[in-house]
């Protein structure tokens, strides 16, 4: 599987380590599925100009936290409008508990130093 061309370059990814409420778990799956086409989807959409997600499941794995979401953003602007629509939703701390966020500039220390960046 490839990783999904960006619209744009980031300058910020976020990673969002959130928590799966008993709320959610309680909703039958295909409910889950509506709720996410009903008040999940329309913000990626009108956002996808400049924020892209990537959700990972991690709850094989981890008890503190069950998913991480990881936004690419053009700016931290556009990330920080994607969160204020975010928080006018049930995803945000009820059918989700936001655990951590952690903000990082991908290779911003090889281009701190105008170096290649390692890669494997």
């Amino acid at each position: 599987m490839t990783t999904p061309q960006l619209p744009f370059e980031p300058s910020l990814t976020v990673f969002m380590l959130v928590k799966t409420s008993p709320e959610w778990l309680g909703f039958p799956v295909d409910r889950r599925f509506e709720l996410l086409a009903e008040q999940f989807t329309p913000i990626l959409k009108k956002h996808a100009a400049n924020v892209a997600l990537r959700f990972f499941d991690v709850e094989f794995y981890s008890t503190r936290v069950t998913d991480i979401w990881m936004w690419d953003a053009k700016d931290h602007h556009s990330y920080e409008l994607l969160v204020e629509d975010l928080r006018e939703t049930a995803f945000w701390d009820r059918y989700f508990d936001i655990v951590e966020i952690l903000s990082g500039v991908e290779n911003a220390y090889a281009k701190n130093y105008d170096r290649p960046t390692i890669t494997a």
